[in-house]
């Protein structure tokens, strides 16, 4: 991902950057206008953070199911797989009708958790499961609300309700389960350490690759977006956002 990009609104599809902090300088910047409203720099991104912290966050879910010790880690796993696989549907519904290139692999600090989660067992894995999400989804919270408040695009605005109510539902169940931590869980939200972009970063898909997709649960409560109140939508009317020169 090194060399240079040629200044297409396709190479701008894809974020050079993302993760758990906001690093680009020009996050405002309009990549695109679109019939649902003009679409950012920033916008992009949110849409792309909400797909990776799915990659991520539904399959523990689903391990929290099978190794979490305490009924309160069990439920909150249930929360995650349900809340997740909607979330995942809306940002695949919404991504082609932005030109959005969605990943299918979270960034390889995401994939650490759950690595890291895979090895343990027993209270240490619920104690960890709990500190490590409720730290993570209180992060994106505070990004929602920024995202929620800023946009000017349709789409991004009704992703930012639904990923709004999910991840407070989600921070709700991790601290029932009694494990959270709240001094060192919110000094490590507010006090990331200073990682690589590589780190931060979903890798993107490669050509053809085909879209990896979140079933949902039997017994799914959430539902995906319903865009039908939006406008039209099948991508036309999309056109590139004024882009700097490259340097």
């Amino acid at each position: 991902m090194g060399g240079a990009m040629a200044l297409t609104l396709a190479a701008l599809a894809y974020p050079g950057m993302l993760g758990l902090s906001t690093v680009s300088s020009s996050q405002s910047r309009i990549i695109a206008q679109t019939q649902w409203g003009p679409l950012t720099e920033a916008d992009r991104d949110f849409v792309v953070k909400v797909r990776a912290a799915g990659l991520w966050e539904y399959p523990l879910g689903q391990i929290g199911l099978q190794k979490g010790s305490t009924k309160g880690v069990r439920t909150a796993s249930e929360h995650l797989v349900d809340g997740h696989a909607a979330l995942d549907a809306s940002c695949r519904k919404i991504a082609p009708m932005l030109n959005i290139t969605l990943p299918n692999v979270a960034s390889p600090q995401q994939v650490g958790f759950v690595d890291q989660l895979k090895g343990e067992s027993g209270k240490q894995f619920d104690t960890d499961f709990a500190n490590i999400l409720r730290m993570t989804h209180g992060s994106i919270f505070n990004t929602i609300a920024k995202i929620r408040s800023t946009t000017k695009n349709s789409l991004v605005r009704a992703l930012a309700d639904q990923a709004n109510d999910t991840v407070l539902d989600h921070i709700t169940v991790m601290e029932k389960t009694g494990l959270v931590d709240f001094d060192q869980t919110i000094f490590n939200q507010t006090t990331p350490p200073k990682l690589p972009s590589s780190d931060l970063t979903p890798p993107a898909p490669p050509a053809g690759q085909p879209e990896v997709v979140l079933t949902p649960p039997p017994t799914a409560t959430s539902t995906p977006l319903d865009l039908g109140g939006l406008g039209g939508g099948t991508g036309a009317g999309l056109t590139p956002g004024p882009v700097p020169s490259a340097g």
